[in-house]
């Protein structure tokens, strides 16, 4: 693969007041990373369980607005939460309102199909099953596209999709068939193999492989550079509030520049 290394942070929406979050975004946009990422939940994953917590696309939308070179996106929205047709419309609008004066908007759409059993509870959405909850994904992805497709106006550009997972039965078939982007987490060697899956699926399909960026979770350079070795591009570290450490972004910025040097 010749595609560049990119560099991602997700900037977790938990254990920070609004302003602090507001300047992570605004400080990460100035050190130079290609995207920054929220989450879709609804209370904090790590810490205090009941701690500080945001909403996910009301606050891309402020992001949006709050930054003018950075893609932005959800790492990942989930599924369940919304009308697909309703996400899409959301989507289009956080798109255009990214765009400022540019023309081109920096919305990354990234979805996956949901797992945190609190948000489900607490908010009234069948939790259901993890495989029944991978077939509504697979439903709604064509109602997500087809509604893209009828919005006016239209969104600015072909929105990146970014699925998340690393299921090789659905999930990779999902990904092969609607996604330019995938993420997943773990070492070089699962990395390894779930990428040859993902070949295989698109395969299947007469896809070009090539043509899906392989993302993968982060804690340092050193993951980076064996991850990179293996054929992936997108590089995301996770921090949370309330201080919104940016010290491995640093070493990571730095690294990408080398590569891609």
């Amino acid at each position: 693969m010749s595609t560049p290394a990119r560099i991602g942070i997700q900037l977790q929406p938990q254990h920070a007041q609004y302003p602090a979050i507001r300047a992570a975004a605004a400080k990460v946009e100035e050190m130079g990373a290609d995207i920054a990422f929220n989450w879709d939940h609804f209370y904090p994953l790590y810490g205090e369980p009941e701690g500080l917590h945001f909403e996910c696309w009301t606050m891309l939308a402020a992001w949006a607005e709050a930054t003018s070179r950075i893609e932005i996106g959800a790492l990942v929205s989930c599924n369940s939460y919304r009308n697909p047709e309703l996400l899409a419309d959301m989507a289009r609008t956080v798109d255009h309102v990214s765009a400022h004066d540019t023309g081109a908007g920096r919305l990354v759409l990234g979805i996956g199909s949901g797992w945190f059993e609190k948000d489900y509870d607490e908010y009234g959405y069948e939790f259901g099953t993890a495989g029944g909850r991978l077939d509504k994904l697979r439903d709604d992805l064509p109602r997500i596209e087809s509604r893209l497709g009828k919005l006016n106006p239209a969104p600015t550009r072909k929105i990146p999709v970014l699925i998340g997972g690393g299921g090789e039965k659905k999930t990779l078939r999902l990904v092969a068939k609607h996604a330019d982007i995938w993420h997943t987490f773990g070492d070089v060697e699962t990395f390894t193999r779930k990428s040859a899956v993902l070949d295989e699926r698109c395969a299947e399909i007469g896809r070009d492989p090539g043509e899906i960026e392989r993302s993968v979770g982060v804690e340092n350079v050193e993951e980076a550079e064996a991850l990179f070795a293996a054929g992936a591009r997108l590089f995301t570290i996770g921090v949370g509030g309330p201080d919104y450490d940016t010290a491995v972004l640093a070493d990571l910025l730095a690294w990408r520049d080398a590569k891609n040097a």
